[in-house]
């Protein structure tokens, strides 16, 4: 037996039971609120590769240092198999050895969906009735829709989606959860208090006239500079545009690069990071809509990763 073997390996049911989709949320909050600068982080490896990409994701924050190795391999879905697949080494900070072993796609399907409620939270004035438009089918729209009922009172989901059968598979699933739930259409953004994107989409997904001045919208899908889920237009109009960290978004969010390469708008259409906004340091104008961009950041997996740690920690030692 050698000194790897006795390292937890936390599965994806087990990180379910340790880390809920509130608790996500909550340490996501916390960290930012207790000082975590995006605008730190170094910048991902992306390498490219003869079935899509492999990404290395470092991060240190406190008493931990971590890395998610991530593939991408868009023919995957075609062969039943997953088109993104991770793993996440979690280690003590002062050692560099490792603490955990995590499921790396569970990880990502947790901690994303936790920083855009963050972001709703902070943004979507309406806190009742809401009626949220989720476009995809994937474990980022469950997940989606599955946090953003911890930070507000869902009166109703519509689900649009490319596959008739997947969608009808997800609203099915919103419906045993208890949630009023709907097939849609791209123009149901309009009736929408939040908007979730949450695709492989490499072009807009809807319109961005039709969406509501209150409204949030989140996009999630695309890390890669010309791939997009939002049109120029909402961007341009948005009242407010808020990222992980700027340099990420202005280095792989192609939902502004696209339209700031066409002279739409210049960097400063960016109002603030995620910990600008939990800092109350971005203004939010009563008119909007209010946009939150994200591409995915180490920093968050690595929160994720160790709240999910001291759970096993303090488990062990009852």
């Amino acid at each position: 037996m050698t000194a790897l073997d006795a390292v937890p390996r936390i599965g994806a049911e087990e990180l379910a039971a340790l880390v809920s989709p509130a608790d996500a949320v909550r340490a996501i909050r916390e960290a930012l609120r207790a000082g975590l600068d995006p605008e730190a982080e170094q910048a991902r490896t992306v390498s490219e590769m003869a079935a899509g990409q492999l990404l290395l994701m470092p991060a240190e924050l406190g008493a931990y240092a971590g890395v998610k190795i991530a593939a991408v391999a868009p023919g995957n879905p075609a062969v039943g198999l997953p088109r993104i697949g991770a793993v996440y080494v979690l280690l003590d900070a002062a050692t560099l050895l490792p603490v955990a072993f995590l499921d790396g796609t569970a990880l990502t399907s947790l901690r994303t969906p936790a920083v855009s409620a963050v972001a709703v939270d902070l943004l979507l004035a309406r806190r009742d009735g809401v009626h949220a438009v989720v476009f995809g089918t994937g474990p980022q729209a469950w997940g989606h829709i599955e946090v953003l009922r911890t930070v507000r009172s869902l009166d109703r989901v519509t689900v649009v989606g490319r596959d008739p059968r997947r969608t009808a598979d997800l609203v099915a699933r919103c419906r045993e959860a208890g949630l009023a739930a709907w097939a849609g259409t791209p123009a149901d953004v309009a009736d929408a208090d939040a908007v979730c994107c949450c695709t492989t989409a490499r072009t807009p997904l809807f319109d961005g006239a039709l969406v509501a001045d209150h409204a949030v919208v989140v996009a999630v899908g695309s890390h890669e500079p010309g791939a997009r889920e939002l049109d120029g237009d909402l961007v341009a109009r948005a009242g407010t545009v808020v990222v992980e960290s700027r340099a990420a978004a202005l280095r792989e969010a192609g939902d502004l690069l696209v339209p700031l390469g066409e002279g739409r708008f210049g960097p400063e259409r960016v109002d603030g990071n995620l910990a600008d906004l939990a800092a109350g340091r971005v203004a939010r104008p009563e008119k909007g809509p209010y946009l939150f961009k994200s591409v995915g950041m180490a920093w968050q997996d690595l929160v994720v990763a160790a709240a999910a740690h001291r759970k096993v920690t303090e488990d062990m030692s009852v």
